[in-house]
C-alpha cells in the first residue's frame, strides 16, 4: 500500500500505564497483556488494514510487545508497550520514518461530548454493569461518559484521569468512529477526572480537520 495514501489519525504516547488502564487491556486485548508503569504507544490509521505494515516494522525495529491490534476497514489501530520508554518512543519513530510524516501529523483530538450523570438509579447501573468490562458501578456513584474523535485517543484520556483522581474505571472503546470513556466514583473525584481528560485531548497538537458530532 502506498505510504501517500495513509491518514496518521492518532499517534499518542502514554508514559506509564495507570493500573486500572493496564489491567483493562490486559481483559480486552488478544495479544500480550501490559502491566502497570509500562510505556505505551498509540497509532490508529486510514485505511484500517496498513496497520499490518505498521505492526512488522514496529516489532523487526525494537522489542516491543502489542496487546492490541484491531483491523476495520476504514480504521487499523495498534498498542504497544515496553517497560523501557526509550524502546517505545523508538517503534514510534519507525511508524513516523516508514509513512514519512512527524508527529504533527496527526490528526488533533477532539472531545466530541462529555456529561456527567449524578447518583446513578440502581437499574441504569445494573444495565452499565452488564455491558462493562472493567470496573462495575454502584447505585449513587457519579459517571463520567466522554467520547474522542479519533477513537483511540480516548485511552491517553483514561491514563490522565486516572492520574488525576480516585475514579473506578467502567469501560474504554478506543475503535470505531468515536472513542469512549465511562468512570464512577463521587461527585468530587469524577469532575477532577473530567477535567483532567478534557484537559489532556485538549493539550495535544496535530493537524487540524472536520471534526464529526456523535448523535
Amino acid at each position: 500500500m502506498a505510504r501517500d495514501s495513509i491518514t496518521l489519525r492518532t499517534y499518542v504516547f502514554l508514559d506509564s500505564l495507570q493500573p486500572q488502564l493496564a489491567a483493562l487491556l490486559g481483559v480486552t486485548g488478544r495479544g500480550f497483556p501490559p502491566v502497570k508503569d509500562m510505556a505505551s504507544l498509540w497509532i490508529e490509521i486510514a485505511p484500517g488494514i496498513a496497520i499490518n505494515q505498521i505492526t512488522d516494522i514496529c516489532l523487526k525495529a525494537t522489542r516491543v510487545q502489542p496487546a492490541n491490534q484491531v483491523v476495520e476497514r476504514a480504521f487499523g489501530i495498534l498498542e504497544l508497550h515496553d517497560r523501557d520508554q526509550g524502546e517505545v518512543r523508538q517503534a514510534g519513530r519507525a511508524v513516523l520514518a516508514f509513512l514519512e510524516m512527524e508527529e504533527a501529523d496527526r490528526l488533533k483530538p477532539a472531545v466530541v461530548s462529555h456529561q456527567v450523570i449524578r447518583a446513578i438509579e440502581p437499574m441504569h447501573a445494573q444495565v452499565i454493569n452488564r455491558n462493562r468490562e472493567g470496573s462495575m458501578i454502584i447505585p449513587g456513584e457519579s459517571l463520567l461518559i466522554l467520547e474522542t474523535v479519533p477513537a483511540a485517543y480516548v485511552v491517553f484520556a483514561a491514563n490522565e484521569a486516572e492520574k488525576a483522581a480516585s475514579v473506578k474505571l467502567v469501560h474504554v472503546q478506543p475503535y470505531g468512529a468515536f472513542g469512549r470513556l465511562m468512570m464512577s466514583g463521587t461527585e468530587s473525584h469524577i469532575d477532577s477526572a473530567m477535567q483532567a481528560a478534557t484537559r489532556a485531548i485538549e493539550g495535544l497538537s496535530g493537524r487540524e480537520h472536520d471534526v464529526p458530532r456523535s448523535a
